[in-house]
């Protein structure tokens, strides 16, 4: 069978998007929203679980040899090589609390190679997505859709900063206070909003120090192709590695310095 082109992939993923987008703001604020704690004490809801397995029952018809990977239904097998991997909400916490920066994350790998991305947060109707060698676009109301491009602030100094909350970092204390009293300007925006507005060239660096796959997949791709760089804290690729950077590029070996151990 030959490969599906990536833009045929990214096409498909958008329509899961506008799917995605369908169940969960209809569920967003909902007063019987159903809402559990999952053994690491983050919550689920209704709505994550509902959201992923439309995108699963999508994707069996229309993806049948490809697998699948998620945060609330594990992992299919796959003897092609591709998987798509889904976050039904992330910021979930933001989900429960009626704060309306959350998000679907839908990307799909081959390999470790991330193809194609997409985020879309219907409760404040933008989306970011991206295809490899495609460019990274973006869309919100009464804007055309336009390419993002990361911002050229070329000096530590001069660089906004956007990370996870606090507590994420009590491990690497020291090593986050060196890299955010080396910047200009720092703000906690979290989740994916961090890594999306360092391809829109809003923020120059965001930083993750643990993550999962499905966290992050989706906005590699977007990061990238709009001319950034993504690795892990210690350099390694991402999204492979439990954490996640993402820089303009030209910041980005200052920023790995400043994070590393020691």
């Amino acid at each position: 069978m030959p490969p599906v082109p990536v833009a045929d992939d990214l096409e498909l993923a958008l329509q899961l998007a506008d799917a995605a987008d369908a169940i969960s703001l209809a569920r967003f604020g909902a007063l019987d929203l159903a809402v559990e704690a999952k053994p690491d004490l983050t919550p689920v809801t209704d709505a994550d679980r509902a959201v992923e397995q439309a995108l699963r029952d999508a994707l069996a018809i229309v993806r049948p040899n490809d697998a699948i990977v998620g945060e609330e239904f594990g992992a299919t097998a796959t003897a092609s090589g591709r998987r798509w991997v889904i976050d039904p909400i992330d910021a979930t916490k933001n989900f429960v609390r009626g704060v309306p920066v959350w998000a679907t994350l839908i990307a799909l790998m081959d390999g470790d190679d991330v193809l194609v991305g997409v985020a879309t947060a219907p409760a404040i109707a933008h989306r970011w997505w991206a295809g490899r060698g495609l460019g990274s676009w973006t869309t919100r109301p009464g804007v055309a859709v336009r390419r993002n491009n990361v911002s050229g602030v070329s000096t530590i100094a001069d660089a906004s900063l956007s990370y996870s909350e606090l507590d994420d970092w009590r491990a690497a204390t020291p090593r986050f206070q060196r890299l955010a009293a080396s910047v200009w300007r720092t703000r906690a925006y979290g989740d994916f909003w961090s890594h999306v507005l360092v391809a829109e060239g809003a923020v120059d660096v965001s930083a993750e120090p643990e993550i999962s796959l499905w966290d992050v997949a989706a906005l590699v791709v977007i990061v990238e192709e709009a001319g950034g760089r993504v690795t892990a804290i210690d350099g390694s690729p991402s999204p492979a590695g439990s954490s996640i950077v993402c820089t303009n590029g030209v910041l980005h070996d200052d920023v790995l310095a400043r994070l590393a151990v020691g």
